[in-house]
């Protein structure tokens, strides 16, 4: 059971994929992730020119990171979407990777494009806050 509590605003749009907001309990342990990145174990960048891929990649990158701070997807609170584009169809390609990664848990999210991330041949990037009761 996640200690997150998604919000929805139904005098808000409902074209928005995700919830408005999210709250956790006073008790909650906050988990502040860094960016995920699509690289692979030598850290070579996965799936490159790819940005659905790279977001996948991002999503698995995510999920380790999680575990290892003793958490998983459905304990994420928010997200940020980075992708180095500036055509907005290359945006919802990685959205819809993320979207659905997330499934029934659509946290509250912001989409951004950027010029350029880190990493040789990086398009996407996803960054993440979680909150868990131990």
């Amino acid at each position: 059971m996640t200690a997150v509590t998604l919000i929805r605003a139904s005098a808000l749009s409902d074209a928005a994929q995700y919830a408005y907001a999210a709250t956790a309990p006073k008790e909650a342990r906050l988990i502040f992730l860094a960016g995920a990145c699509p690289l692979n174990d030598d850290g070579s960048t996965a799936a490159v020119g790819d940005y659905s891929g790279q977001a996948a990649k991002c999503i698995e990158t995510l999920k380790g990171a999680l575990a290892a701070a003793g958490a998983e997807l459905n304990d994420v609170i928010s997200t940020r979407v980075l992708v180095a584009s500036n055509r907005q169809r290359d945006l919802v390609t990685a959205w819809d990777v993320v979207r659905d990664a997330f499934a029934a848990h659509d946290v509250p999210s912001t989409l951004l494009g950027v010029t350029v991330l880190g990493y040789d041949d990086q398009l996407v990037e996803i960054e993440a806050v979680a909150a868990v009761v131990d």
